[in-house]
Order: C-alpha cells, then structure tokens, then sequence
C-alpha cells in the first residue's frame, strides 16, 4: 500500500518528521485578516491537514499533487504587503495548480519555515519520479482512505458500497458483494490491505485491454520479444529499432522479474505501459523543443495573453502582480501591460475607465523579471498600452531599465541597422518592449532622430479600437478622431523589433511597412480582414508580427477561438489566461509541444513569402495533401464525478472536435453509456477528413449526457493532430482549469492515413 512507501521515504528526513508532527502557522489573506491554523502532514504523505487553533473548529484537507509550486519569501503580494510585519525567512507561499487561489503562510520562525519549504519540494519531487507501479498504489491508497469512514484500517461491506458511489460505480448489490467476498481472503467480513488491493484490480479489471493482448500473445498469459514486436510494428506503427525498443519497454514497465528474465511482458506489464507516457496519445518525441528556433520572430505563433494583470472580469475584477506570475510559469511569452497615471508620480496598471483594482507598474516589471525565464529561455515580449503622462513615461522607462537590466533589449543585436526580425534563438533570455516609437528604426542609425525629450506619435490603442468597434455594431459610420499623443524618448528608446502602428490596408503594408512594424486587431476586425483577404493576411503574417485581442464586449473576460487567427498566421493571439474553457484548452494544445516554450513554429506554407495558401480554400495550395483521421473511442476509465448528489452516477459521451481552417471543423459524439463514470465501453468508431492536417488541433471532450438540460462537462484533452501517435493509446483527461485528474482517462485506437 502507499503508506509503507511513504514510510520508507519518511524515515531520515527531519523535513518530513517534523511536518508529520505539525506545526501551527499564519495563514494571511490580507493585511488585516491574519489567522493561526494547525497544519499536519498526514501519515500518507500525500495530504495536508489543517484547522483552526480553537477546539471543535471544521478542519480542511489539500492533496499535495494538488500543489505546483513553494515560493519562499516574500514572492506573492498578500505577503509582501506584510513584509513589513514578518521577515521574509519565515514567509512562504504554496501555489496551486489550476486557477485556485495562493495558500500564504508565516512560521513563527525561520526553521519552521525551512522545513515546510524542502519539505514540500520534496514531497512533490518524489511524486513526480514515481513510477506508474507507484502511482497505482497511490490512487488505490487514497480511495482506501477515502472509504475507510472509521479509519480502522480496514473496509466492511457498507463501506465498500458507500466507495463504488464515490468512484461513479453504479454496481447491483450482489455483484459487489461476490467481488468483496472473493477479495476477503481471510475470511474476516473486512478487506485489509492487500484484500483491498485485489478488490480494486477485480472492479478495474480491463477486458478491453485483455482482448488486445490476446491477440498477440500466443500462449494467452504473455507477450514475448516478438510478439511485442509484432503489436508495435502492426498496432502501434512504431517505426524505431524494433528489438532494442521492446527490450526497454519490458525493462521499463515489466513488473515481474521472471517475465524479464524470458524477456517476456506480461498482461500487468502491458496495461502498465499503455497507460505510461509512452503509450499515451501524445507523442513524447514533440513534447521536448525540436523545431528549429533560428527563423525570425513572424514565423513562430507565440503564446500570448490578454490584460494579463487580471485575475477576474474585466470591469469590476481584481488586479494582480500573480497573472503575470501565473502567465509566465504556463510557457506565455507575450504579456499585456496597461500603464496609467498614479499617485506620487508612480505608474500604474489596471483596466482604464473601469472598476478593477490598480497595482503598481514597478512591481509588474519585478515580476517580470523574476518569472520571464524560469519555464522558457526563449524571449518575452512586453505589450505596453501607454496612456501615461511624459513625466510617468520617465519613470516607467527608468524603472525598466534599473529593474531588468541586460534583460531589456534596448538595441539591435549585433548593433546595425537590421534587414528583418532576429529569432527566439538569437533572443534567447531577452525581454522586448511592444510600444509605440518615435521614428523608425533604421532613424536611429543614420542619427536622423531629434535629441527632443519627446515626439508625437497617433494614438492608437485598444481603448480607441474598441470605441470604433461599438460604433460599428451600433451601425453609427462616424470615424473617430484619431488624437496624437506625447511620448519621451526615454520609453521610445526601450522599444527595438516591436513598434506599435495603426493598420490602414494590406495594399499600403505591403509597399510602406518594415518588418519591426507590429500591428493590433480586435478579433473581429481580424475576422473581416480574414473574410476579405485571407491570402493577402496570411501574406502579411509571413513578413511581420500581428496581435489579435478579444472585443470589448467580453466583458466577462471570454475567449474567442483562437484557431481561426492562427488560421491566418497571426502570431500573438492575446487569450485572457484567467478563463478556463475552449479557447485555452486550443492554447495549452498547441503549445504543449515543443518543450511548452511559448514559440511554435508555423508550417512552411505560411512561411514562405512566395508561397500562396489562403484557409478559406486549403486545396488550392502546393503540397496539398488531405488525411483521414480514424478514431475509435473504446472505453473510458474512473471519470470524475460531476455532480455533488450523492447518488447521481455519470452518463458519459465522448465528443471529438476538429479545430483547423473552416473546411476541417467539425465534431462527432458517441453515445452516451447509462449510469457508469467507472468502466463505460463504446467501441464507436469517428470518422473526420482534414485538409490542412498542419494546422488541424483535435479535442476529445467527455460530458454527462442529460436528456433534459444542457450536458455537464465532465473532462478533456487537447493536441495537435500532428503530434498523435498511432495505435491504441489512452488519452490522460485534464480538468476544466487544465489540470490532470488521474486516474481518469479515455482507451482509444487511432489511425491517419492520407486520402487517395
């Protein structure tokens, strides 16, 4: 069971010891709200245990796979708001996954605060280097937990009914009462330990995946050296050294030592395999960095994001240094910065004419600069929306400067005057300033740029964008002045390869505009230039950089699609991170490749200048070749409860959508299986034709079918379809927020093959 590895992790480690005893600490949630909790690291190793210091006080539990990260110090700005009341050597804050809110603690002293610290990093580190034997002990050890309501350490049959409803397992109660009497070896009317192990491996026992290896296995009870190669060659299309690569899977996932010996994998082996990383259908070879990262900026889409200091809605929501910090740590290499006049000639940021919180820019910046790097080396572009005094300017440039150092690019890299835009290879630990400049760049070079203090620049921001887009919908024609507006040389130095200017047509671009121009749309203007000139925009793309934001009216901070703007090339398509749903799934799909840094790289059609390719009519380009994408869906395994009704028992479909250009969207749903989140079985098979498969993402979205109102959704996974592997493979679910919830997933075969 989990328990006794955790026991052999525990002993020698005074981290862990001590966290076992206990400790009671300050939680804060604010400068004035401060309260002491009791916190405890539970026998598992696995949970932490809290409650209020008072007698009879509820208590609450946090998994610690449910934690992503330990900052020590004063790293969030509830404890920095503090930093004056606790010194930062007893402060520390436990960031968790998804979009749940920061954990912030004070010790009352700095060992304390060390232990929790290296106490928890190796926590997680141990979780993240078990091995899938391991991880199945895990889940059964928690579930056990979880039913063992007396915690005797043992499971009578009432318990052992109340658990199949938690696991979504709708079971007659005969049948469970043969499993329970079939796992209780000692006869004692309990399950213990080893019992309860073999009660979870008879309820999850996979006939599907049995069905699979009986085909191959010539004697029925194991797969041998060639056998396995077989099913990897005909099944799994596998490609590589087919002897060496059977070896390490029998060495890899193998669990008994005579199989080995034979050179054999038997039945637990296989199943141990399919659902590692290895047999799962994303392929492990894309998920490190593989593209070539030497072509200019323009030719990579860029993981960006929208309003980034927003945590909430975009009128009334709060503002906080943490969306930067929690942007940056997802691989989001473009963040939004809108910078407004303060008090005490400081600098702020917030969403203008609006009721959202301020937050200072400086503390931005230092955001910035501690996060930019520490996921992705690979460049981070600052995108300034400037409605601050020349005096504030001033200051917003010394700050940059002074707070990022030789972070900051502040001039071409190899100090002439460029002919086009330097790669994130060349930009490689480099922060670049979107904003607009005084002049152009080839100016500064030929010393044709007044030594003014300031210069006039158009104003054109999202402010003006949005107003225009509201006349348009209003149906009122009347253009909107274009006011100029100040700006200091100061901030107009800071900016390189990225000058904000207005768009006027893509006729007067292609004549007139340079490279390190960079150009803003709201999505639907993006969608009108896509409607009536996808060639002429895709063109545009290949040349320079382009940034797509959604409309004003989103004002619940929503996303648009952003499949349709990377349709057209457009690479900094700006998703407000803070809202879980379609279009980040799309975002954390495609850019879960290519080791999640931030770039990747647009396919060669949309590269080349020469080349042609409008999305609107895919078969028109060179090298058009359409593929036909077969999925069959088998069955699913342990998928989360939805609803909190204790009785309620999912009814789960499995839905399949094609995101590509307009020709390859498309979705197809199973049907859905009658009361069982735990075991369903389809064996239906979709079918899709994609005719740009380059740019194709494919999503797989389980729901709980409910005849008289709206499906609940239950889990998905996003990929791009270039990035499947073939064969049977499972598909590990993720959460609304993007976050795994093992041990849910889905057993699908796959096949692509090219259309005659």
């Amino acid at each position: 069971m989990a328990s006794t590895l955790s026991g052999l992790r525990i002993q020698g480690d005074g981290n862990l010891q001590s966290m076992l005893v206990g400790t009671v600490m300050r939680k804060i949630k604010s400068r004035t709200w401060k309260k002491q909790r009791y916190f405890k690291l539970q026998d598992d190793c696995m949970t932490i245990w809290y409650t209020s210091k008072k007698a009879g006080n509820t208590h609450s539990t946090f998994s610690v796979s449910d934690v992503e990260a330990i900052r020590d110090g004063h790293q969030s700005e509830v404890l920095l708001s503090i930093a004056d009341e606790f010194p930062a050597d007893r402060c520390f804050t436990l960031v968790f996954r998804g979009r749940r809110g920061n954990l912030d603690l004070v010790t009352e002293s700095a060992e304390e605060a060390q232990s929790w610290i290296r106490g928890m990093r190796k926590l997680i580190e141990n979780l993240e280097n078990m091995g899938e034997r391991e991880k199945l002990d895990q889940w059964i050890g928690d579930w056990f937990r979880k039913a063992d309501k007396n915690n005797d350490g043992r499971m009578n049959f009432k318990e052992v009914q109340d658990l199949l409803k938690m696991m979504n397992v709708d079971m007659n109660e005969h049948h469970a009462h043969r499993l329970f009497t079939m796992a209780d070896k000692s006869q004692s009317g309990t399950l213990e330990d080893d019992e309860f192990v073999l009660f979870y491996k008879m309820l999850t026992q996979r006939d599907d995946v049995l069905k699979v290896f009986q085909e191959y296995s010539v004697d029925g009870q194991k797969l041998s050296q060639s056998d396995l190669e077989d099913f990897l060659r005909e099944k799994q299309l596998d490609g590589v050294d087919l002897q060496q690569h059977t070896k390490q899977l029998i060495e890899r996932y193998e669990p008994s030592d005579t199989a080995k010996l034979l050179n054999a994998m038997t039945f637990d082996g296989f199943l141990m395999y399919l659902g590692s990383a290895e047999g799962s259908i994303f392929n492990p070879q894309w998920r490190g960095v593989f593209q070539d990262m030497s072509q200019p900026l323009c030719h990579y889409f860029i993981s960006s994001s929208h309003n980034t200091y927003l945590m909430e809605d975009q009128l009334r929501g709060q503002s906080s240094v943490e969306g930067y910090i929690r942007a940056l740590s997802r691989g989001c290499r473009c963040v939004e910065v809108d910078c407004w006049d303060g008090a005490n000639g400081e600098p702020i940021v917030y969403h203008g004419h609006t009721f959202t919180s301020k937050i200072l820019f400086k503390d931005v910046v230092n955001a910035v600069s501690n996060y930019a790097f520490k996921v992705s080396e690979y460049p981070v572009i600052l995108s300034i929306e400037n409605h601050c005094s020349v005096e504030q300017q001033r200051v917003m440039a010394r700050h940059l400067n002074h707070i990022l150092g030789d972070k900051l690019l502040k001039s071409t890299l190899d100090g002439k005057a460029p002919v086009g835009l330097p790669s994130p290879e060349d930009l490689k630990r480099k922060i670049l300033l979107k904003a607009k400049k005084i002049g152009g760049l080839e100016e500064s070079f030929n010393g044709m740029v007044e030594d003014s203090q300031t210069g006039e620049v158009s104003d054109e921001d999202e402010v003006a964008e949005i107003n225009e887009d509201n006349l348009h919908r209003e149906g009122v024609c009347r253009r909107v002045k274009k006011s100029k507006q100040h700006l200091s040389k100061e901030l107009s130095d800071c900016v390189v390869y990225c000058k904000s200017v207005h768009f006027s047509n893509f006729k007067h671009s292609r004549i007139h505009s340079k490279f390190y121009e960079v150009a803003s749309f709201t999505e639907s203007k993006a969608r009108k230039h896509l409607r009536e000139a996808g060639t002429e925009f895709v063109h545009h793309n290949s040349r320079q950089l382009t940034r797509v934001y959604p409309s004003g009216f989103r004002t619940d901070s929503s996303n648009f699609n952003p499949q349709e703007m990377w349709n057209a090339g457009c690479q900094i398509v700006a998703l407000n991170f803070q809202t879980a749903g379609e279009g980040m799934d799309l975002n954390d799909g495609l850019f879960g490749q290519n080791g999640s840094c931030g770039y990747v790289l647009k396919p060669s059609f949309m590269r080349e200048v020469e080349k042609r390719f409008d999305p609107e009519t895919p078969e028109q380009r060179d090298g058009y070749q359409p593929v036909v994408l077969t999925i069959q869906v088998i069955s699913g395994q342990q998928l989360p409860k939805v609803n909190i009704k204790e009785d309620s028992i999912v009814d789960p479909l499995v839905r399949v959508e094609i995101h590509g250009v307009p020709m390859d969207q498309a979705k197809q749903e199973t049907r859905y299986i009658e009361n069982n989140g735990f075991n369903p079985v389809w064996y239906d098979t979709l079918r899709f034709t994609v005719h740009t498969p380059e740019l194709a993402m494919v999503r797989f979205v389980v729901e709980d079918y409910d005849k008289t109102s709206k499906n609940d959704f239950v889990g998905q996974y996003t990929l791009p379809l270039g990035c499947m592997q073939q064969g049977y493979r499972h598909i590990h679910l993720l959460s609304r927020d993007g976050t795994s919830i093992p041990p849910s997933s889905l057993f699908v075969h796959i096949r692509i093959k090219e259309l005659d």
